[in-house]
């Protein structure tokens, strides 16, 4: 059993942990109790042996079609087979106790005979559980891990080859729901979540979804995408801390086979910064204060030590190994747990934050005492050091540099703090972030543009274009209207790959000069999105809109998007679902809304 397409995956989510489910009806990749937990199913990083729960009838291969329900995280995938046709229904209910996964089968017409194989594997898909009886359930136990399984009416379990198995014949009209439950092993009695009715499991996880779906301000032409990319960004929140995830998975590769294969199971400060304006334009003020809650916690300390990642509650400890049981997707090595990044120089984030802190207060959001004397400690740090090189947004392993973006959300810092200092009535080191701000801007403007391709560049003294030039019209840093920003997005077509755009040139093979990383990568989906908003802004309307409905159709069957784009092989790359590729596309949304671009 080897693992699906990426694009073939969906997520279910509870709001503190997810699964991903492929059109076998396979949860290949399910950590419990946490998204950041060990997995219990690793299927997706190797094979079956390595975990997985299957619910499919014997001897299909693949759903016939699948889809949320509207407005919704549940998942309807439909079998239709020589005998008949089934319909099989996953969700995960937003927690109250323990982490459960619902799923449902309906027969539609005739009889079909379906096969439910549990297969699960503790601690990153490597540890075989002790699986016993446990009264009306089976239970499976490994260290401090128990996984109680259930059905609401009579199934015959069996143990099969290391799985426990299930066969069941599901004649038209009746519905058999079998459920999961993790808790800790020391409990002797299974989590009371498996005594739920399953018709009440799937109403209070319908009208949960639904009510929150319509609190969305959006109201444009592309109103589906929109409101499945909140969705799913909701989905990515850890409820309990407020905290975003950049993706429920790790070391789903850039490079088919190769090695830039990372774990995302982490909050990084741009994209979580990212991801509250975008709830706020949305209308989800109430996650965006709970966001914003979680940051002043997490960075609060000493500006020298603000990371660009942090954990779910605000760790800053994210120590990176490698799993060599593990055999890669599709042989992509070496898988990694921990992210190294949380140690990297990164000065863009304190522009990041600088400005998601700005962005709130403007909102209204109400400003919590400490508030300034944070944004005061991390401007005193930054006019120090902005000069410094360092790592860049894209978390470079090669050579630190003076990355030009990085310099922007410097000139960034010190723009909203100025603001937030007028707004505020504190205007005490204003001043002095203005003559920032202004040296900024100049060496900028100076050493970040090349004056040949008329275009601002990845680095000071280099050449090499950077899809993160695109932003600098939208943060303010230059007008849309400047011929430097006019020229910039013109060059972008030396980034373009069929169509798409990738975030920095590829050497095509070898060691990359820039990150150091070995192999080639697909186009970046954000920053396609981002071109396409960068093309509205200088008037290019028909361009972007075909730049963004291009992006808008590599979207999976349910909507969802990875990190990457491979145009050539036509597949998904990447983490997925990734954070940033599902509010990139809101917020371009909203922006060729306001340009008054409408579908073809």
């Amino acid at each position: 059993m080897m693992s699906n397409p990426i694009e073939n995956y969906a997520l279910v989510s509870d709001l503190e942990t997810a699964g991903m489910i492929g059109t076998d009806g396979s949860v290949d990749w399910l950590c419990v109790p946490q998204f950041d937990s060990p997995a219990c199913f690793a299927a997706l990083l190797g094979d079956g042996s390595n975990g997985f729960w299957r619910i499919a009838p014997v001897g299909a291969q693949e759903s016939s079609r699948r889809e949320y329900r509207d407005n919704t995280l549940i998942l309807d995938s439909w079998w239709e087979t020589e005998t008949g046709a089934v319909r099989v229904t996953d969700f995960m209910p937003a927690r109250s106790n323990s982490p459960f996964m619902v799923r449902t089968v309906e027969g539609i017409a005739g009889c079909v005979t379906m096969r439910s194989e549990l297969r699960p594997r503790f601690h990153q898909g490597r540890v075989v559980p002790w699986v016993r009886p446990a009264g009306a359930c089976i239970v499976a136990v490994a260290g401090p891990d128990a996984l109680w399984q259930s059905a609401d009416a009579p199934v015959d379990f069996s143990e099969s080859g290391g799985s426990t198995v299930a066969e069941f014949a599901v004649p038209a009209g009746r519905r058999l729901t079998l459920m999961l439950a993790w808790a800790p092993s020391h409990l002797t009695s299974p989590p009371f979540e498996l005594c739920l009715p399953a018709e009440t499991a799937l109403k209070e996880t319908e009208d949960f979804w639904r009510e929150w779906t319509a609190q969305c301000r959006y109201e444009g032409p592309w109103s589906e995408a929109v409101v499945r990319s909140l969705i799913t960004l909701k989905a990515l929140t850890f409820a309990p801390t407020g905290s975003i995830i950049a993706a429920p998975t790790t070391s789903l590769p850039g490079c088919v086979g190769g090695e830039r294969n990372w774990d995302y199971r982490f909050c990084w400060l741009r994209d979580s910064a990212l991801a509250l304006s975008c709830l706020l334009r949305s209308g989800y003020r109430e996650e965006a204060t709970a966001w914003l809650d979680w940051l002043l916690r997490t960075i609060a300390g000493e500006p020298a030590d603000l990371q660009t990642v942090y954990g779910l509650e605000g760790q800053r400890r994210l120590p990176e190994t490698e799993a060599p049981w593990l055999p890669g997707y599709e042989g992509a090595r070496p898988v990694h747990f921990g992210n190294a990044a949380a140690g990297q120089l990164q000065l863009d984030v304190y522009g990041e934050v600088i400005d998601a802190l700005y962005w709130s207060l403007r909102a209204g959001i109400p400003v919590q005492p400490h508030m300034w004397s944070l944004v005061t400690a991390l401007m005193r740090y930054l006019q120090k050091h902005w000069r410094d090189p360092d790592r860049g947004l894209w978390e470079v392993r090669g050579p630190q540099r003076h990355f030009v973006h990085s310099k922007v959300m410097s000139w960034v810092a010190a723009d909203r703090a100025v603001r937030m200092g007028a707004l505020l009535g504190r205007n005490g080191s204003s001043a002095e972030w203005r003559a920032m701000r202004a040296a900024v801007r100049e060496e900028v403007c100076r050493e970040g543009w090349d004056a040949e391709q008329r275009s601002f560049v990845q680095s000071y003294g280099s050449s090499s274009l950077d899809a993160s030039s695109l932003l600098i019209a939208r943060l303010g840093f230059l007008p849309s209207d400047d011929e430097r920003i006019r020229g910039t997005v013109a060059a972008m077509r030396g980034l373009e790959h069929q169509g798409f755009l990738r975030r920095y040139a590829s050497n095509g093979s070898g060691v990359h000069g820039i990150d150091g990383m070995h192999g080639t990568e697909g186009a970046f989906v954000a920053c396609s999105l981002w071109y396409a908003e960068a093309l509205a802004g200088i008037g290019r309307l028909d361009e972007a809109r075909d730049m963004f409905e291009r992006v808008l159709g590599v979207r999976n069957d349910v909507g969802l998007l990875s990190e990457q784009w491979d145009p050539e092989a036509g597949r998904q790359l990447g983490n997925a679902p990734k954070g940033v590729s599902h509010i990139a596309l809101v917020e371009t949304a909203f922006a060729l809304q306001r340009s008054g671009i409408t579908p073809a």
